[in-house]
């Protein structure tokens, strides 16, 4: 296997330094977008480097790429900090995410392809073990496949592109507010009720239905981050 020295004395291999890099950057934005680490909190290399037992190139990664989601500000030579967001900020994001993606749906019920609803309904039905389980990250996995899906669905290639880009600035808060109490239950429930529209062909329903379900994580992730400060006061 072909690994690479990035100078601090640490070996690892491309998809391995990925693999990591990915577990940094979901633990950082969980606590940014739970309140854990507050706006201005640094963020030194070297120290989350040894927190996760990683060398320092895959969190410098996870950083970008947290800075390219708005998370965290990166200063030249001295690190990373959390970046302030309000959380008037945020439900003007899941405001306007929602509003996207009952566009996305509406237009999907009428354009999408049998394979594609297949697809969805396959989706749909796999995630009942999850939500049995309560398994919060493979629920998350799942929940990005049935979006993305619906977006394809539209058969609007620049819609689909604006879809995925907003999602992923609110990634780190959808997959948080999954954490609420009882929402993946909340969650596949609403996707069933947005299928069911589809099925019937009501893309006016099918709309509302994704709209309310998006207004209903940005709540959930009001209660998640209220109920941490609860918890650490």
């Amino acid at each position: 296997m072909n690994t690479a020295t990035n100078g601090d004395g640490m070996d690892e291999a491309p998809e391995e330094r990925g693999l990591i890099s990915d577990r940094i950057r979901n633990a950082l934005s969980e606590a940014i977008a739970g309140g854990r680490m507050p706006a201005g909190t640094a963020l030194d290399e070297q120290d989350l480097a040894d927190r996760f037992g990683a060398s320092r190139t895959p969190v410098r990664e996870a950083l970008r790429q947290l800075a390219f989601a708005g998370l965290v500000e990166l200063r030249p030579r001295r690190g990373g900090v959390v970046a302030r967001t309000t959380p008037e900020r945020i439900a003007e994001m899941f405001e306007t995410t929602a509003e996207i993606e009952a566009m996305c749906v509406r237009l999907a019920t009428y354009r999408i392809t049998p394979l594609e609803r297949s697809r969805l309904m396959d989706l749909h039905e796999a995630s009942a073990a999850m939500v049995a389980a309560g398994d919060v990250d493979a629920y998350d996995g799942f929940n990005r496949a049935f979006h993305e899906t619906l977006y394809a669905a539209t058969h609007n290639g620049f819609l689909a592109e604006q879809a995925l880009a907003i999602r992923e600035r609110l990634a780190a808060f959808r997959r948080t507010q999954l954490r609420q109490a009882s929402r993946i239950d909340a969650s596949r429930a609403e996707h069933g009720a947005v299928l069911a529209a589809m099925a019937e062909g009501d893309g006016e329903a099918a709309a509302r239905r994704m709209r309310a379900h998006m207004l209903n994580a940005s709540s959930a992730l009001g209660r998640y981050v209220a109920g941490q400060g609860e918890r650490e006061g």
